[in-house]
């Protein structure tokens, strides 16, 4: 009877270290959201997300207000339309913009919010218009490189010897 008691408790310790791995799993990835706040959705339009993913963070001044909850092509105007789920408790301004901003040097992305100043807030199904595409860092390079080559090019400089 002892025994079987034991096996018991052992059996509960391994099924709930195995539930706080799953959930620690699903926090890295991050693929579990445990806020229990109303939630409202807004669309924002962007010429280039880059490497932005649903389920990226939205944030404000460094805080988590919400996600990205799916990013699509807008076959009318060739952008990106991407859904954002903000926590209710989050109100913004009517005229606040967007950035697709990258987490350090190669990190991964999420949009920042910037808030505006306008009297009116947000609500359920508005549409932001003040956002600011990602920086791809093979543009940037290319950019760098050819304005370096056309430095090096140009008619007025002579090679030193």
């Amino acid at each position: 009877m002892q025994r079987s008691r034991n096996d018991v408790w052992v059996g509960l310790f391994v099924i709930v270290g195995l539930l706080a791995i799953v959930f620690l799993a699903l926090k890295a990835a991050n693929l579990l959201n445990l806020s229990f706040q109303p939630e409202y959705r807004v669309v924002a339009k962007f010429d280039n997300v880059g490497g932005l993913k649903p389920r990226a963070a939205v944030k404000s001044a460094g805080v988590v207000v919400g996600r990205v909850e799916s990013i699509a092509l807008d076959v009318k105007s060739f952008q990106a339309r991407v859904t954002l789920s903000l926590e209710g408790r989050y109100v913004f301004p009517k005229d606040s913009s967007l950035k697709i901003l990258t987490s350090g040097l190669l990190g991964e992305q999420y949009v920042g919010v910037e808030a505006g100043a306008d009297s009116a807030n947000l609500a359920a199904g508005d549409t932001i218009g003040a956002t600011q595409s990602a920086v791809v860092l093979e543009n940037l390079i290319g950019q760098f490189l050819y304005n370096k080559a056309a430095d090096g090019a140009s008619p007025g400089t002579a090679p030193k010897k």
